[in-house]
């Protein structure tokens, strides 16, 4: 069954640094679009990148120019590098195919917590 493990997560100053990764298995993943995604407290969970198998990406405005998606096919693994990272980004963030809904499989997602 498809399984999702989101890592990477943790707390980090303004302006910070982190490097989330995603494993996925059940799933043909190499011909997947694969996503992030992020929840914060109150909030719908919303969309931050996705990337294509062959390597296109798109980007939520929020994060364009900070945040870069890249995957590894041979290790069925999503990354999302998070660079000068803002308040607004804390959030739980996860991981999954792009377009998936409430009804589909999650993970537990990661907590990225930004302090000021």
């Amino acid at each position: 069954q498809v399984q999702l493990v989101e890592s990477g997560g943790g707390l980090v100053q303004y302006g910070g640094s982190l490097r989330l990764s995603c494993a996925a298995s059940g799933i043909d993943f190499w011909l997947r679009v694969m996503a992030w995604y992020r929840q914060a407290p109150g909030k719908q969970r919303e969309f931050v990148a996705r990337i294509a198998g062959g390597g296109s990406t798109n980007y939520a405005d929020s994060v364009k120019g900070r945040f870069t998606i890249s995957r590894d096919n041979a290790k069925n693994t999503v990354y999302l590098q998070m660079n000068s990272l803002k308040r607004e980004d804390t959030a739980v963030y996860y991981c999954n195919v792009f377009g998936a809904g409430e009804y589909s499989v999650w993970g537990q997602g990661t907590q990225v917590t930004v302090s000021s």
